[in-house]
């Protein structure tokens, strides 16, 4: 059966009662906070317990607890969660902290892997009172599946078809309440009826300097990494303001600092470690400084269209369009206009070369 669990947390402990350090176990590692040697020692070394625990999305959080507070005093299942944003920002962590507040289980899934409702069966049937069913990349959920999380979502109850033809029957399942948290990273993708049924919707937003540097520090104490602030600034200021990638980032320079400097990172340490994988002060990578200096120096800086600048460079288009540009765009060092791609005086002066007359 095409389908993923990631885990099914057993025998939930309520809030409160989490050891610290706790965590289930085999969590997902698609989101800003994890790192380490695999994915399931990333997620118990990083991954935060308690919206407390978070860094960023401060107003995010604030009206979570709100709405998680108001559901426990009730006695009800949280309403339907909504989360879109880039990749990397927290997503997944939301969904393994919210269960863990509520003081619940959580199902984890990917959209992917249900292609057709049978492959959402399983997960339905098995939710108990007030759990959890997490679903990442949502969008990407059939339409055949999508309709058959409609019921569920609003009414509690699927229909299952046994048998075919003229012997077939339906069979109208009860479900116990239960709450769907899905994510996305392209919340146009999905259909009107769908988003409508999600109670609650949040966008996540980029982090700070300030805010991955706390998170570098934070995550430095749970590696028992020694860092001073002004290294923890400088890979905050590397990443891109997504704390996936600063994770990263710290794993590499743990890494470099244990070969190469006895384990302390300092300013020193940060900038070298960093430099010698090719990202520079802006977080730019080989590739981003190879675009931004084949617009320059073979296009005059631009307009150039994108196929004529991928296939200058040796690399597919859409690799440019959904890897390259999208960073390069939002750090203004190019426009996109209908004549083509330009690079701005801000990519001149970061590449160190002449502005274009």
């Amino acid at each position: 059966m095409a389908r993923e669990a990631v885990y099914q947390q057993s025998n939930p402990q309520p809030p409160g009662d989490l050891p610290p350090g706790d965590l289930p176990p085999g969590s997902d590692s698609g989101d800003g906070f994890s790192g380490g040697d695999s994915a399931g020692e990333r997620d118990v070394q990083l991954r935060p317990r308690r919206l407390d625990e978070m860094v960023g999305q401060r107003d995010v959080i604030e009206r979570l607890k709100i709405a998680i507070d108001a559901a426990r005093g009730r006695d009800e299942p949280l309403g339907h969660i909504l989360f879109d944003g880039p990749p990397g920002l927290g997503k997944t962590t939301f969904a393994t902290v919210i269960p863990a507040e509520m003081g619940t289980t959580v199902q984890m899934a990917n959209g992917a892997g249900l292609s057709a409702p049978k492959d959402l069966l399983p997960y339905l049937t098995n939710v108990s009172e007030k759990s959890v069913l997490f679903i990442d990349e949502i969008h990407r959920v059939p339409k055949s599946v999508e309709e058959y999380l409609y019921t569920a979502m609003e009414d509690f109850r699927i229909d299952i078809v046994l048998g075919e033809g003229v012997n077939a029957r339906t069979l109208n399942f009860e479900l116990q309440p239960f709450t769907l948290i899905g994510a996305t990273t392209r919340a146009g993708m999905l259909s009107a009826p769908l988003r409508d049924r999600f109670q609650i919707r949040e966008h996540l937003g980029w982090y700070s300097k300030d805010q991955l540097r706390e998170l570098v520090q934070r995550n430095a104490r749970k590696l028992t990494i020694k860092i001073d602030e002004a290294a923890a600034g400088e890979i905050a200021k590397r990443s891109r303001s997504t704390p996936r990638l600063a994770n990263n980032r710290l794993h590499w320079v743990r890494d470099y600092a244990q070969i190469k400097a006895k384990g302390d990172v300092t300013l020193g340490v940060a900038r070298d470690s960093l430099d010698m994988i090719g990202i520079d002060s802006l977080g730019l990578d080989k590739q981003d400084r190879n675009y931004l200096d084949t617009l320059i120096r073979v296009f005059a800086g631009g307009p150039s269209g994108l196929e004529a600048i991928a296939h200058t460079m040796n690399v597919s288009s859409d690799t440019l369009e959904d890897e390259v540009e999208p960073f390069l765009l939002r750090s203004e060092l190019i426009v996109r206009t209908r004549r083509g791609r330009m690079a701005t005086a801000k990519a001149f002066e970061h590449l160190k070369l002449p502005l274009q007359p």
